[in-house]
């Protein structure tokens, strides 16, 4: 928590008094997405659409622009959903028990824990990647395993303070290193405040029984769906199928499918006009 205080990125959802619907949305975007690329949109989104009710009323076509790069765009709208039912619900102000958290649409267990401990300062147990590699780590493991454990979040509840200030403090702390210093590759563990407790170190940073596999993106059904949908948040009217599979580069036998679950998942709409983003 000393090199936190110290070396922790300023970041601006980070700041005191910062609204838990904002914590919220950083939450949302930054899942598998870099804070780099993160930041910019928060910015921006959080500049237009500052409250659950000013997301609710946009439309779904702004709001799928507006996430841009952001990657998993059924995110976007997703958070637009839990926006609604904040509105609707809780008079527009975000829940703060775990069971009312996860009742919202998007929202699991990490993220209802990351809500209850960064927005409202009480004692839970934050369990993302980076948390699970350092904790991992520290017990003399090279990685966690592939899904999250009941072993895991046993054994990291024991560390967490009993103090909701201080276990906040905690979870951002051990998390931050993490980010920047036990990283999965390359670990700076001369930097690192607690390598005098690290087992993985001291074991001499052993390899992990079974190596992790970095899924590829080229060729993917996910990269076909971002071509399709750069076209349409570029797009200022409907446009034919043909012209579509035509401007997003990609073959029939993987242009129908995107679009096929991009439709089903609502980030397409099909009109008399042709393909657009979703109006309502």
């Amino acid at each position: 928590m000393s090199w936190y205080n110290t070396s922790a990125r300023q970041l601006p959802w980070r700041d005191p008094g910062t609204d838990p619907w904002a914590i919220l949305v950083c939450e949302v975007m930054s899942q598998q997405t870099p804070i780099a690329r993160v930041l910019p949109a928060w910015e921006e989104w959080m500049a237009r659409w500052p409250d659950p009710t000013a997301l609710a009323e946009a439309s779904p076509a702004h709001v799928i622009i507006a996430w841009g790069t952001l990657g998993y765009p059924r995110r976007a709208l997703r958070l637009q959903e839990c926006a609604g039912v904040v509105v609707e619900k809780w008079d527009g102000t975000l829940p703060r028990s775990r069971e009312d958290l996860l009742s919202l649409p998007g929202i699991g267990p990490y993220t209802a824990d990351a809500i209850i401990a960064f927005a409202y300062r009480e004692r839970t147990t934050v369990l993302d990647v980076n948390v699970r590699r350092v904790l991992a780590r520290i017990y003399g493991e090279a990685a966690p395993p592939t899904s999250l454990k009941a072993w895991e979040v046993e054994r990291a509840s024991h560390l967490v303070p009993d103090d909701g200030e201080a276990a906040s403090q905690w979870n951002a702390a051990i998390m931050e290193l993490g980010a920047l210093i036990c990283t999965a590759r390359n670990p700076r563990c001369e930097q690192c405040p607690i390598a005098p407790h690290c087992a993985w170190l001291e074991l001499g940073k052993p390899e992990a029984a079974t190596p992790r596999k970095v899924q590829a993106f080229e060729g993917t059904h996910r990269q076909a769906r971002g071509k399709v949908m750069r076209v349409l948040r570029t797009a200022h009217a409907p446009i034919g199928v043909e012209e579509l599979r035509e401007r997003s580069g990609l073959p029939e036998v993987r242009f129908e499918p995107a679009l096929t679950t991009l439709l089903a998942d609502g980030l397409a709409a099909a009109t008399p006009g042709g393909i657009q983003l979703p109006i309502e």
